[in-house]
């Protein structure tokens, strides 16, 4: 099913909304638990070091945020979790206090385009498959890079199309005739949401262009790591000192 894909701010955040109870749920359904691993090889290629807070935006229900926690702890830091969608913060901070972070994590309600934070504020900014549904994809990426501290990293993670052509198949055709079915049968809404995201994926910009995108917003050593033989790409990308 081809849907034209509609990313105005309204229609993404009743989207979201709508979805939120049932989140958490379809992520570990659909990626086959893939999502927990995603989450942890991009905490781990992202070098906490000292006291400075890590940021992560479009959090959604902060399963990123709360996959930095430890690693924070051990340097001193703190970490806050923002997305423009209040039904998903709610759940985020309830997750915080079940896993006994709240002391380490805030979450608060803000836009990726207009970030409320000073510049060069964090030691990292990460962006765990969000960053395709904000409006502007530039100007989401530039507050990133904007609020990202000097030396500090910017971490994206996001799906892609794998390069193999028989995974490109069998990803395919989960993706497309799979995943959108089961998607709204587990999180029932009526905006299409479990169609509209592989269509987004597929209008996402592909890996050489969204390098040479944060190589454009001032990141230097932009690298490209495909997890999951591609279905996955994880960003990294530093902001010079």
């Amino acid at each position: 099913m081809t849907i034209q894909v509609d990313k105005s701010a309204g229609r993404i955040r009743e989207m979201f909304r709508e979805i939120a109870p049932r989140y958490d749920l379809a992520n570990h359904v659909l990626s086959l638990n893939l999502d927990r691993y995603w989450r942890w090889r991009t905490v781990r290629a992202v070098r906490l070091r000292d006291q400075r807070p890590v940021l992560d935006v479009c959090t959604g229900t902060g399963d990123l945020a709360l996959a930095f926690v430890p690693w924070a702890r051990q340097v001193g830091a703190t970490v806050i979790g923002t997305d423009f969608c209040p039904e998903m913060i709610a759940l985020a901070r309830r997750k915080a206090q079940r896993q006994s972070a709240s002391r380490q994590v805030e979450f608060l309600v803000a836009d990726t385009m207009q970030l409320p934070f000073e510049s060069e504020t964090f030691q990292a900014v990460s962006v765990a498959f969000g960053i395709r549904n904000v409006v502007s994809l530039e100007q989401g990426l530039a507050e990133m890079v904007r609020v990202c501290g000097p030396g500090g990293q910017v971490a994206v993670l996001e799906f892609s199309w794998p390069r193999s052509r028989i995974w490109q198949k069998v990803f395919g055709w989960y993706f497309r005739y799979v995943l959108p079915h089961l998607g709204q049968w587990i999180a029932r809404n009526h905006h299409q949401a479990y169609h509209y995201l592989p269509a987004s994926v597929e209008q996402f910009l592909p890996e050489e262009q969204m390098c040479r995108l944060m190589n454009q917003l001032g990141l230097k050593g932009v690298q490209a790591l495909p997890l999951t033989g591609g279905a996955v790409t994880l960003y990294l990308g530093r902001k010079p000192p």
